[in-house]
């Protein structure tokens, strides 16, 4: 009998040395409130690389959550601008219908949007599109996290969301670290990389 007795207490001590760790570890915490983070969070911040000083073209591919192929070379010659997104993103959520909107602004004047998905399933990403309006594809990444390791090397996506502008020769002219905070400066980052090539 002393032997379960001891074994209960030995069981109830690690269980309370468990809860104890997790009220220490900060994704923990982010549960508990329902903040709904799991993510690095970036501060809005942008960077704009100068033409001189930016990296190779980056080749990249995949397939869209409709089942489309999607490649740099359906882009060719064109500004695109790429965000890393996932449904369940507070930040994600909140700037899409900036994006877009910008999106529709600079359809058929040599701009494009392509986004990101980096831990959704197709389905997921379609009921987002439909719920937040979106009408531009979304590569699928989830799987191989080809994407992310296409454009780790120039200026990487280190947080979610993270909007980079292409150039028109398919090198990353800007980004933008975080949740899209001002469209005005997207737009400008847009518009910048489009009149290098006017």
């Amino acid at each position: 009998m002393r032997v379960r007795a001891r074994a209960a207490m030995v069981g109830l001590v690690a269980v309370a040395l468990l809860l104890t760790g997790c009220a220490t570890d900060p994704l923990a915490a982010q549960y508990r409130e329902g903040s709904n983070k799991g993510f690095i969070a970036g501060d809005g911040s942008w960077t704009e690389i100068p033409a001189a000083e930016r990296g190779d073209p980056i080749a990249w591919a995949g397939t869209s959550e409709t089942g489309a192929t999607l490649s740099s070379a359906d882009y060719a010659g064109q500004v695109v601008v790429v965000n890393f997104w996932y449904a369940s993103c507070a930040p994600c959520r909140a700037e899409a219908p900036a994006l877009q909107k910008l999106s529709a602004q600079f359809e058929g004047k040599g701009a494009s949007f392509v986004g990101v998905n980096v831990r959704d399933q197709a389905a997921n990403a379609v009921a987002f599109n439909e719920n937040y309006g979106v009408g531009y594809p979304s590569v699928m990444d989830v799987g191989d996290g080809a994407m992310q390791l296409a454009f780790s090397g120039s200026i990487p996506p280190n947080a979610v969301p993270t909007t980079l502008v292409i150039d028109r020769s398919g090198r990353v002219a800007a980004r933008i670290l975080g949740e899209l905070s001002s469209p005005s400066i997207l737009e400008t980052l847009i518009t910048s990389a489009l009149d290098e090539g006017a």
